[in-house]
């Protein structure tokens, strides 16, 4: 199993690829979305496997039923089976619990303030961008404790501005509102850099210790990319609190 793990200080983070999995097709093989075609037996298989690797039960994984929106929740419990809430941000005090984003182009979003000891998680479209989804994790952070200046965040796998074409009417629209995410593609027509939209959006807001994985998914062909390949797999970013020394 491919796993790429990063740093934030008093957080225990990771990011799969799409490999190491038991799916097939165009799901293989690590494919981590229930909601995308594949055999439910084995997206169970590789949410087992991946919490089997990183060390922690696959029960104490809190998933989304990612909507594109600004919802958040703030978890305090484990997640009975099959009632992922509808939100696109979660955030826990608890160091038995672990956040998780699903991917396969938006912008997966960890954040931990180490001190008052909150996690974060948000998953980050171009819908979610323009609705400030940054803002309501930071929000339900500072609700448990959490001071923007002692945030710090970790901008997973995504598509990047080079490779995110969109209408230039759409580039416009969103970029009125965070300008940072005005692009353009490596071959020369409008884009959006949505990494770049979340490190503005999370600077206005006090949060300056921001850091990249720097993987474009459609780039990467250890990435499921559904600008590439339309009917694929879906990764996984997780966030826990750690040890606490």
């Amino acid at each position: 199993m491919i796993v790429q793990t990063g740093e934030l200080p008093g957080a225990r983070v990771a990011f799969t690829t799409r490999w190491g999995g038991v799916s097939s097709g165009p799901y293989a093989s690590l494919n981590l979305g229930g909601a995308v075609g594949d055999d439910p037996a084995a997206v169970s298989e590789n949410r087992e496997l991946v919490a089997k690797a990183l060390g922690f039960a696959a029960a104490d994984v809190v998933w989304m039923n990612q909507v594109h929106g600004a919802d958040g929740a703030i978890v305090t419990e484990r997640q009975p089976a099959g009632h992922a809430p509808s939100v696109d941000a979660v955030v826990t005090d608890r160091p038995d619990l672990v956040l998780a984003v699903l991917t396969a182009d938006c912008t997966p979003l960890l954040l931990v303030d180490p001190v008052a000891r909150v996690v974060g998680a948000a998953h980050v479209g171009r819908p979610g961008l323009a609705a400030h989804v940054t803002g309501t994790v930071l929000r339900l952070m500072r609700e448990r404790g959490a001071h923007p200046e002692r945030v710090s965040a970790l901008i997973g796998p995504g598509v990047c501005g080079r490779c995110y074409e969109v209408p230039a009417d759409l580039r416009a629209a969103v970029a009125e509102d965070t300008p940072a995410a005005y692009a353009e593609t490596s071959w020369g027509t409008p884009s959006l850099d949505i990494p770049a939209g979340v490190r503005s959006q999370l600077a206005e807001l006090g949060v300056t210790e921001v850091a990249e994985l720097g993987v474009c998914t459609v780039e990467s062909k250890d990435h499921f990319s559904y600008r590439r390949e339309r009917t694929t797999g879906r990764l996984g970013s997780y966030i826990r609190l750690g040890d606490g020394s």
